[in-house]
């Protein structure tokens, strides 16, 4: 008999559905600066064709809970890549949460032990968590982690700067998103 979990069950459907689409959580933006920043970015984005069409052609839900607050420069970074897939399709659905509003759920995904946002949950159209992303791609999770290591997080936050000034597109963004996204809506293992 399996043993009961050592953390409470999360109803992912009622922490979805509790969050705020992406207009009202834009409206609610602490800083018109963030807001009008991510809203520049938003409009720049361009998806790659076959990313577009993924998320076209999408048969059932997707959905994705965002831990985001606007303050964060990874939120506005990366918020927009992720709104950008959104638009592409109805049945990619995103709805954003804050920390406070659910630390319980917030706390499972501390990124090195830290509290590092955005985090983004895909849960199927039944609401069972496929995966998660953020605060940051892969390849820059992994430079803090060694700038961590050797005690120079200085020097390795110049290289994720670097890594976002040379993929002003979110390309790299995008296709680690996509990945969960096909992950999430997959028909067979």
């Amino acid at each position: 008999m399996p043993r009961p979990p050592l953390l409470r069950v999360i109803d992912w459907e009622e922490v979805f559905n509790s969050g705020r689409d992406f207009d009202t959580w834009m409206d609610e933006a602490e800083s018109d600066a963030n807001r009008d920043e991510m809203a520049a970015s938003l409009s720049r984005l361009k998806l790659e064709a076959d990313v577009a069409q993924g998320i076209a052609g999408l048969k059932r839900p997707v959905h994705v809970v965002a831990i985001a607050e606007d303050w964060c420069g990874d939120v506005i970074r990366h918020v927009p890549a992720l709104q950008c897939m959104a638009q592409a399709g109805s049945q990619l659905r995103v709805r954003f949460v804050t920390r406070e509003q659910y630390l319980d759920v917030f706390t499972r995904y501390l990124t090195n032990g830290g509290e590092a946002i955005p985090k983004f949950i895909f849960l199927s159209d039944q609401f069972v968590e496929c995966g998660n992303w953020g605060p940051m791609p892969e390849a820059c999770r992994k430079m803090i982690s060694r700038g961590k290591a050797c005690g120079d997080v200085g020097a390795a936050r110049k290289l994720v700067s670097a890594a976002y000034d040379a993929d002003p597109g979110l390309k790299v963004v995008v296709r680690e998103l996509y990945e969960l996204v096909q992950t999430t809506s997959a028909d067979a293992p």
